[in-house]
């Protein structure tokens, strides 16, 4: 009866909107343990677009080798920084935005909040065309459709359940991806046994090798495309595990739930690609649709429930992070109106990209090291910020512009956007026109200029990470030691 009545509850709490925001989670509400963060960052990094990536790796001119490890590299290392960044919300116990105005003062924070928010509403806007783009390929070939109003209904319904999940919130979103995993992860097992046969090693093997800028430009793009455009987000799920909970776990299951599944879809998706330069070809196009082209009939549904549960599980992350920075940045508004207001947006681009745009890849690829520039300055502050800190954080002040961690800290803003200024002078995306500014730095350094090798190695992402990092961690010490004063004095002070 006991267990009955607590599955009851469970089911009630996942179906209630979730009440809190911004604010601090209480002590009564921090339950779970590191391992069940697996869940969800498995389920948002389950899609099918993973085989995608193997496509979009080969683009750079490399080898299959030398994609493997680009993507072993680039794919495990940036989602150890989400990990890492994932710590600060088991010690604060608040949103990844909220926590880092401890670093960038409490309005020197609203910078990095609107690129956060424009980095998440971006993704689920990109994770929503795709669905709506796969269904409509996928039912077509079925001759059940496939125009105007196929990708109208597919929009509604994807649309529908990601809004549903960043609304309602929290227990929603981790019932949900619970269910993606596991379905998720079966049929895209039966989708790789389906098209194994499809595989050339002859083909794949023959692949020419490419250079060291090339090999770069991979890895900086597989790290962009997976664990930086998660860093922001980080702490937004770890925040409701008790204080007490180990950090080596926090880490560890955050990596290895995040990083597995993209892993073996990325090298399964080399194989293919390797094989077919006309699958490749049509990947740029419709990324997901074009993936079912080697499938039976019979399996084409199942592979349309597979392609956007998967996108879906990413998607819903996204919302509700992009709801919680669009408050860290001022809305005065609950959360769930936040992540209803994003919904908008997302529905918005979804439309105009799918009924009026253009080729998707160049878009796509702009997008990512556009905005893997900033956020990754801002991780390599945040993660110098969290290394310095031995305690944690002060719930009140990081709502006070007179607390200890102040109102707007000019150090890390200033590093950020200098080292967003650099680092778009270091990389470049010809594909997307309106990028075409980029990549200004790249003849003054004697790096050949826009044409040259280091043109697409992507360098700037890691320039703005490690720069970033380097001065924070060095520049700030004294500003965190001051903090950590006051925190102690403080707590001496309320024992007496």
């Amino acid at each position: 009866m006991a267990e009955q009545f607590e599955v009851g509850a469970q089911e009630s709490r996942a179906l209630a909107v979730e009440s809190n925001g911004l604010n601090v989670i209480s002590d009564a509400e921090r339950k779970g343990r590191p391992s069940q963060l697996f869940w969800p960052w498995f389920g948002a990094n389950v899609s099918v677009l993973g085989l995608s990536y193997g496509a979009f790796t080969l683009g750079f001119g490399v080898s299959f080798w030398q994609a493997v490890i680009a993507g072993l590299i680039g794919i495990v290392f940036s989602f150890l920084l989400c990990g890492l960044v994932s710590l600060a919300g088991k010690r604060g116990s608040a949103p990844t935005m909220v926590l880092s105005r401890a670093a960038f003062g409490v309005r020197g924070n609203k910078l990095p909040a609107l690129v956060s928010w424009l980095l998440t509403v971006g993704w689920e806007t990109v994770l929503t065309i795709l669905a709506t783009l796969a269904t409509a390929t996928v039912f077509e070939r079925l001759g059940w459709g496939g125009g105007e109003i196929t990708k109208v209904v597919a929009l509604v319904v994807v649309g529908t359940l990601i809004v549903a999940g960043g609304v309602l919130g929290f227990d929603l979103i981790m019932r949900m991806q619970t269910v993606i995993t596991i379905v998720t992860a079966v049929l895209t097992i039966v989708y790789i046994v389906l098209v194994a046969d499809q595989i050339s090693w002859t083909a794949v093997s023959a692949l020419p090798g490419g250079s060291t800028e090339q090999l770069i430009g991979a890895l900086v793009f597989l790290m962009t495309g997976f664990g930086l455009g998660w860093v922001n987000a980080a702490a937004d799920y770890s925040r409701y595990l008790p204080r007490s909970a180990s950090s080596p776990g926090v880490v560890g299951w955050t990596t290895f739930g995040s990083s597995l599944a993209p892993v073996v879809l990325l090298i399964f998706g080399l194989l293919l690609a390797g094989s077919s330069q006309d699958l490749s070809a049509a990947i740029a196009a419709d990324p997901i649709g074009a993936l079912a082209e080697a499938l039976p009939t019979w399996f084409l549904v199942p592979f349309v429930i597979v392609a956007v549960l998967g996108l879906v599980g990413g998607a819903v992350l996204d919302i509700y992070s992009s709801g919680l920075a669009l408050l860290s940045i001022g809305l005065p508004a609950p959360r769930y109106v936040a992540a209803f207001l994003d919904g908008l947006v997302m529905i918005a681009g979804t439309v105009y990209v799918v009924f009026f745009g253009d080729e998707f890849l160049g878009e796509f690829q702009g997008f990512l090291i556009t905005l893997g520039v900033p956020i990754a300055a801002w991780c390599g502050i945040m993660l110098a910020d969290i290394a310095r800190r031995r305690r944690d954080y002060a719930d009140a002040d990081l709502f006070d512009p007179r607390g200890r961690y102040g109102d707007v800290r000019w150090l890390p803003v200033l590093t950020m956007i200098v080292a967003t200024g650099i680092g778009w002078g270091l990389v470049t995306n010809s594909a997307a026109g309106w990028l075409d500014w980029q990549g200004y730095l790249l003849a003054p350094l004697g790096l050949g200029g826009k044409e040259g090798a280091w043109a697409f190695a992507n360098l700037g992402v890691l320039v703005a990470l490690v720069a970033s990092f380097l001065v924070q961690y060095f520049g700030g010490r004294r500003a965190v030691e001051i903090q950590e004063r006051r925190t102690a004095v403080t707590r001496e002070t309320v024992g007496r």
